[in-house]
């Protein structure tokens, strides 16, 4: 395009024209690569291949079936190119490029999409850094040339001040995830045992904070440089497009953009382990962790799947051998192994999480005998068929969604460069033998070191399954040539104004999946809706009641939950593990859940085997077992998981926020998973009491999306009518507790590195039209979207956070108005006050005729992307099912959102926002918080982490 221009130009230079003409050549052009179409019922996702001049690789997915287009860049670049002293760039540079970028001003990029409708976020691994966003698909090319123009033009947009906020978002949230995470630091320690000094993936991709110190705004602009050029990147557009237009598009924006260094493929060799290494460190947690690693291959090498099944086979799913040795004998909680494989290199990783009373170097002793018992037992003809008929399951299911198929053709092209390497993939799982993998096992495993991780609480040292015998020694490393050397920005010169935002066209026209209605054996209500994109059917039994049942007998706290555990285990013709077996040889799933106010039974199963897997469900629904010996390991892991909690600051300020909003006499003040007191209690005949009394057709209704009509699906339900039906009574809904006065409800962790805060009160309960659904609409630039008030005030402006915002909820009853964030310790009390200043101003002054705009605008083009999924389209109907929702409330629902005033949110705003009765929970460290918290002038109430009082 650039060279078009210049020849446009001529006519101001005769004699130019003549020497510009005869020094160029033809201009280089955009090269179809390949097409892909799918032939039959095979599994294959249907792509054009495209490369630009620039070395830009374009793949398009075109998928009319929904409104919507999916588009992701994705860089070939991400911690495994950073240096030793320079960790976390990769990542940290994902944060920046949200920053603006010359014709994208600061936070706009979130705006924009969010406006249009749209979602959209980035990630970071060890090999890729990728960016994506769904919106409706009249919104291509503004998606587009949002990311054309961070590829591009971000250089000059990279400020000190930006470097400097992003560098505390960052480190907040490596203080979220990692530092204050039970278990976060795993992976960290357990890299650099394994990888020798110097290697990439020796430290994680979120880097060490005294390399994100260090890092200055030039490293920054260099790893830029060096790394997102066109020629290291892919454009991946799926859904309602067409290849031409997208060419077209990506011609236009990202065309002139210069081709950037080369960029050549690593290669490593894997790590040598010349003695097992044992390594441990102490952490805040209840159950300590032995976890072995053993170094194996990278992605689509041979041996990788063969170790996948190995994986299976030791330690995934009830069928597995650390099953039986760990966790069904009741000497672990949790007890597993997996290998994930990555660019350069694959890890096999086998860990155990001890009940109190085994210790790890029982756990260590265990896992040993388990590979020696490999060894003899071998492969089974089950286990082969269980892994291939799951990961082809499996693969279909990804392919339910457009970013789902697009983020499988992108991540094709740019590890194997084919993008249709689906097939190959199958291939490769289904033709493991079982030779294969008793190969592998003696090559990678048999006989083999590994890094032996002992995590323990603090301070028990002692505990470690054996004495350390490693430190990360640097000496010998030699540090790689400079890559960075003589870098130079050359900005793109455009034939049209980049700075103008592109028009979106027509509005797409959305349509809300239609739907049929029946009834089942017993009364039961079914709402279904056939979705033929992929060949599979769910089905979700909804029973009402669930935890709110356990209001009639609240020391009987937890008998929903464990009942729903007891469901997923035997039944009297088959034992649990005969059931896993048989779902897995399907490829289906059924699962058994409770929560708050309900009872669930989710069923997942290809087209083809809905028969046989209905004849499962009927047996698990219909026929439990109730085994005491299942019954005795299911409560003594639900008493540990209970002590667990404690460990976890998120789930402590969770469960005493809900007895503070709620009060003492509401069974929501009580977790869904019961008390340590209550859970102790529980026996068997409890289980098979509320099963007998609650678990009824006379209060379940039924949502059905599939691949599969109403005619078909229905006859195949008469199973249903052999369901017992009686009828359930439900406990009345109690007052809830009200608040007279803001206070501070402050729980102890000690030596947190952040703070958990949740802010609130009871507000409203569900309704589609009602006010639960304006305050919804009032609430969304509040804090409920990424550029909300107070996340752009505490992540963005403050860098206080990793995330901030708030929320309504309700069902039934009233639920909570919610405000939340995780905030570095030091910043506790600074991170109320912007809270409360926020709230506080926003019930006063309330909205401004732009942000009332923006949600009108934000809320109603994101229709295009709610039914697209089985998932989304089952929560549709679930609704209208459990609420009683009139047909036509979506429709009800967008003209109350384009029809809402500015005083009527206002007015919602000064209604729904009482500043001054609302609970403030904090859980952090009371040495370093309280006093600050103290000098904000509200009461401090001082409780435990079950929300009981603390005397002080």
């Amino acid at each position: 395009m650039l060279k078009r221009y210049k020849l446009a130009l001529c006519f101001l230079s005769i004699l130019t024209c003549q020497s510009q003409v005869q020094a160029q050549k033809t201009p280089a052009k955009t090269k179809l690569v390949e097409k892909v179409v799918r032939k039959g019922d095979e599994l294959v996702i249907p792509y054009e291949k495209y490369l630009l001049p620039n070395g830009l690789t374009v793949v398009v997915h075109e998928d009319h079936s929904d409104p919507i287009v999916h588009v992701d860049v994705t860089y070939h670049v991400g911690s495994a190119r950073e240096e030793v002293g320079k960790s976390g760039f990769a990542h940290f540079f994902e944060h920046m490029m949200f920053q603006g970028s010359d014709n994208v001003a600061d936070e706009e990029h979130f705006k924009i999409v969010s406006e249009a409708g749209g979602d959209l976020n980035g990630s970071t691994n060890r090999d890729r850094t990728n960016y994506f966003e769904t919106l409706p698909s009249n919104q291509l090319e503004t998606a587009l040339w949002l990311e054309a123009d961070r590829m591009g033009f971000l250089m000059n947009a990279v400020t000190q001040k930006k470097f400097e906020i992003q560098r505390a978002t960052v480190k907040n949230e490596r203080g979220q995830n990692y530092d204050n995470r039970p278990y976060g630091l795993v992976f960290e320690k357990n890299s650099a045992a394994l990888y020798p000094y110097g290697h990439p993936y020796s430290w994680t991709t979120i880097g060490y904070l005294r390399d994100l110190n260090r890092g200055n705004v030039q490293d920054l602009k260099n790893f830029f440089l060096r790394w997102y050029g066109p020629n290291n990147a892919t454009l991946t557009v799926g859904g309602d497009v067409t290849p031409a237009q997208v060419v077209k598009l990506a011609e236009k924006y990202f065309g002139p953009i210069n081709k950037g260094v080369e960029v050549k493929d690593m290669e490593l060799p894997a790590p040598v382990l010349t003695q097992d290494k044992y390594i441990s460190y102490e952490d805040n947690i209840r159950f300590p962790l032995l976890q072995m690693t053993f170094p194996t291959v990278p992605n689509f090498h041979p041996d990788e799947v063969p170790l996948d099944l190995l994986a299976e086979i030791l330690g995934q799913g009830k069928n597995s051998i650390l099953y039986k040795n760990l966790v069904k004998s009741q000497k672990a909680v949790q007890a597993g192994s997996q290998h994930p494989c990555t660019e350069l290199a694959g890890e096999f990783s086998i860990s155990a999480l001890p009940f109190p009373g085994q210790t790890l170097a029982e756990m260590e002793k265990i896992i040993r005998e388990s590979l020696l018992e490999f060894e003899k037992t071998g492969v089974s003809e089950d286990a082969l068929t269980r892994f291939k008929v799951s990961y082809e399951a499996n693969e279909i299911n990804q392919l339910s969604s457009v970013d789902g198929k697009t983020s499988i053709l992108a991540n094709y092209q740019v590890f194997t460069g084919n993008p249709n390497f689906l097939p190959n993939d199958l291939k490769r799982y289904k033709a493991v033998t079982r030779e294969d993998v008793m190969r592998v096992y003696a090559k990678y495993i048999k006989g083999k070191h590994a890094v032996i991780l002992s995590v323990v609480p603090k301070g028990k040292s002692a505990d470690v399954a054996h004495a350390d015998n490693f430190q990360v020694d640097s000496s010998g490393y030699t540090p790689p040539k400079d890559q960075y050397a003589g870098l130079k920005y050359v900005k793109a010169t455009d034939t049209f104004d980049r700075k103008k935002r592109p028009g979106s066209g027509a509005n797409p026209v959305i349509k809300v999946p239609p739907f049929w209605n029946d009834k089942a054996g017993n009364g039961i209500k079914v709402i279904g809706t056939k979705n033929d994109e992929v060949p599979t059917v769910s089905m979700l039994f909804l029973v009402k009641g669930g935890h709110k049942l356990e209001a009639k007998n609240p020391g009987k706290a937890g008998i929903a939950m464990l009942t729903a555990s007891m469901l997923n285990e035997s039944s009297k013709k088959y034992s649990s593990e005969e059931l896993s077996s048989q779902l897995d040889k399907l490829g289906s799933s059924i699962n058994f859940s409770a929560g708050a106010d309900q009872m669930t039974v989710s069923m997942q199963s290809l087209t083809k085997n809905l028969d046989a897997t209905l004849a499962l469900l009927e047996e698990r629904m219909l026929n439990p077992r109730f085994d005491s010996t299942d019954f005795d390991r299911l409560k003594k892991q639900t008493l540990e998981s209970i002590a667990n909690q404690s460990t976890q600051a998120s789930v402590v300020a969770a469960n005493v926020y809900n007895k503070t909003v709620y009060g003492n006499d509401n069974i929501l003040s009580i977790p869904v998973i019961g008390t340590t007191a209550s859970v102790s209690t529980l026996t068997l005949d409890d289980v098979k009491n509320f099963y007998r009394d609650n678990f009824s057709p006379t209060v379940t209704n039924l949502v059905i999306v599939g691949d599969i009509d109403q005619s078909t699906i229905m006859p195949k339900l008469g199973f249903l009518s052999k369901w017992e039906a009686k009828p359930v009574e439900m406990p009345a809904t109690p007052k809830v507790a009200s608040i007279e006065k803001t206070k501070i409800f402050l729980v102890n962790k000690d030596k947190a590195a952040q703070s958990e805060i949740r802010i609130g009160y009871i507000a409203l309960p569900f309704d589609a039209t009602g006010e639960f659904y304006r305050v919804n609409i009032m609430n969304y630039i509040l804090g409920g979207a990424f550029n909300s008030r107070i996340n752009l005030n505490l992540r963005e402006d403050k860098g206080y956070t990793y995330g901030a915002g708030s929320y309504f909820s309700g069902s039934e009853s009233a639920g909570p108005y919610t405000a939340y964030a995780g905030v570095r310790s030091d910043v506790t009390d600074s991170s109320i006050v912007e809270f409360m200043k926020e709230i506080k101003s926003f019930e006063e002054t309330g909205i401004t005729d732009q942000e009332l705009a923006f949600v009108k605008s934000a809320m109603g083009q994101s229709d295009a992307r709610k039914y697209e999924t089985a998932f989304q389209k089952a929560a549709f109907l679930n609704n209208i099912i459990r609420y009683n929702l009139d047909p036509g409330f979506v429709s009800q629902q967008s003209i109350i959102l384009q029809s809402i005033t500015k005083d009527e949110v206002n007015a919602l705003s000064k209604k729904y926002l009482p500043i001054d009765k609302m609970s403030i929970v904090v859980v952090g460290d009371k040495a370093t918080i309280k006093p600050g918290l103290e000098k904000l002038g509200y009461e401090i109430v001082e409780l435990d982490s079950d929300g009981n009082s603390v005397k002080i």
